[in-house]
C-alpha cells in the first residue's frame, strides 16, 4: 500500500515538472510600452482604443472624395467623371428604340397636362434661382436635350423630370432642404433619368412585352382572355414617364452623384438628405410623394453611393454646401406658401350664399303649390 502511494507521488512530481518545462518563460514589458491584450498579443490598450474610435467614425460617417479612390478607372467609362458630357448613357439601340426627337415631343405633351392640372409657383426670384441651380446641374451632365425647370405648388416632397428634359420641382423639396446642396442632390437624380433615356427604355420594355403577348393572341384566336392581356400592357404607359425599375433607380443614384460632384456640390449631402427624408417619412408617413417613396435608399442603395463618393471621385479643395442665395430663397418660398395657406383658410370660412333647389318656397319652382292651377281663386257671388 505504502510502494502505491510513492508510485502515485512521483507519477505526480514527474507530470509537474514537465508541465512546468513546456511553459514560456515570460518576458519583462519593455518601459514605455503598454502590456498586451491577453488574446490579441499584437495589440496594445492605445492600439485597441484607436482602432474602435476608428471604426465608430467610420460607421458613423459618410466617406469623403477620394478616400479610397480606385487608380484603374477605365477611360470613357460610367465610371469616369472626367468623361462626363461626352458618355452615351442609355442611347439609341437595342435597349432603346426611341429617338430624341420622341422623347422631347411626348415629353412636352405630358408636361402640358400637368400645368393644366397643377398649381404653379410664379414668383419670378424662386423660379429663376432653382432654374439656375438645375441648369447647372445639366451643363455638368451627360444630357443631350435642353432643360425647361419649373416649380410645383405642392407639400408634398417630391421632383419629376419627364423625358425631353421636361423637369418639376414641388415647393415642398425646396423647403425640406436645409442645404442647397441637398436640393443639387435631389435634382441631379432626377437628371439622370433623363439622360439615361429611363423613359424610354421603360416604353422599349413594354413594347417588347407587347410583342411576346402577340403569339397569346393568336392562340386564344381573339377571344377576351388574349385582348385582356393585350389591355393590361397599355395601362401603365403614362406610369413608365415616372416609376423606374430598381436598376434604373441604383443607375439614377450613380449618375446623379457624379452630376453634382462635377457642378461644384459636396456628393455626402445627397446621401445625408435622403437618410433625413426617410426618418421623417417614418415620423410623419406621407410626407413623400407616392411615386418618390417607390423607391427608398435602402441600406444597398445608400452602401453603394458610398463607396462610390470614395473610389470614383478625386478629393478637391472645397465644395459648394450652401449659399445665402439658397437661404433666402427659402425664406421668400415660405412667405408664399403661408400667405397661401393663410388665404385658403380664410376662404374655407367665408360664409357663401346658395339656393337650394326643389324646395316648396322656391318661386321659381314650377311645382311650388301657389303655381299650380288648382290654388284658390275669389269670384263675384251672384
Amino acid at each position: 500500500m505504502r510502494r502505491a502511494a510513492n508510485l502515485g507521488l512521483a507519477s505526480i512530481l514527474v507530470l509537474s515538472a514537465v508541465s512546468y518545462a513546456q511553459t514560456p518563460a515570460s518576458t519583462p514589458t519593455p518601459p514605455g510600452q503598454s502590456k498586451p491584450i491577453p488574446g490579441s498579443p499584437t495589440a496594445t490598450p492605445s492600439e485597441d482604443k484607436a482602432a474602435r474610435e476608428k471604426a465608430s467614425q467610420k460607421a458613423d460617417s459618410i466617406p469623403s472624395p477620394g478616400e479610397d479612390l480606385d487608380p484603374h478607372i477605365k477611360a470613357g467609362s460610367e465610371d469616369d467623371v472626367n468623361a462626363i458630357g461626352t458618355r452615351n448613357i442609355g442611347g439609341r439601340g437595342l435597349g432603346n428604340w426611341y429617338s430624341t426627337d420622341w422623347e422631347i415631343r411626348n415629353g412636352k405633351a405630358y408636361s402640358m397636362e400637368i400645368e393644366k392640372s397643377a398649381h404653379m409657383v410664379t414668383d419670378p426670384v424662386v423660379n429663376e434661382y432653382v432654374n439656375r441651380v438645375g441648369q447647372n446641374i445639366v451643363k455638368n451632365s451627360d444630357c443631350k436635350v435642353p432643360f425647361t425647370i419649373k416649380v410645383i405648388d405642392s407639400d408634398e416632397i417630391n421632383a419629376m423630370a419627364l423625358p425631353g428634359g421636361f423637369f418639376y420641382v414641388n415647393s415642398g423639396l425646396i423647403l425640406a432642404a436645409d442645404e442647397e446642396a441637398e436640393l443639387a442632390g435631389v435634382m441631379a437624380h432626377e437628371v439622370a433619368h433623363v439622360c439615361a433615356h429611363h423613359a424610354a427604355r421603360q416604353m422599349t420594355k413594354m413594347n417588347m412585352a407587347q410583342i411576346g403577348s402577340i403569339p397569346l393572341i393568336i392562340f386564344t384566336s381573339g377571344s377576351w382572355t388574349g385582348y385582356g392581356i393585350y389591355e393590361a400592357t397599355q395601362l401603365a404607359v403614362p406610369i413608365a414617364f415616372l416609376k423606374f425599375s430598381r436598376v434604373d433607380e441604383a443607375q439614377a443614384d450613380w449618375l446623379g452623384l457624379q452630376y453634382m460632384y462635377k457642378a461644384g456640390y459636396d456628393p455626402q449631402a445627397f446621401i445625408q438628405f435622403f437618410e433625413k427624408i426617410s426618418a421623417l417619412e417614418k415620423h410623419k408617413p406621407g410626407t413623400l410623394s407616392k411615386v418618390f417613396s417607390d423607391h427608398p435608399q435602402t441600406p444597398d442603395r445608400i452602401s453603394r453611393s458610398e463607396e462610390e463618393i470614395a473610389t470614383i471621385m478625386p478629393a478637391r479643395p472645397d465644395y459648394i454646401v450652401s449659399t445665402s442665395e439658397f437661404d433666402d430663397v427659402k425664406a421668400r418660398l415660405a412667405r408664399i406658401e403661408n400667405k397661401r395657406k393663410l388665404n385658403d383658410k380664410k376662404d374655407g370660412n367665408r360664409p357663401t350664399l346658395r339656393r337650394v333647389g326643389g324646395g316648396n318656397n322656391d318661386p321659381s319652382n314650377p311645382s311650388n303649390p301657389s303655381n299650380s292651377d288648382d290654388r284658390p281663386t275669389l269670384s263675384r257671388r251672384d
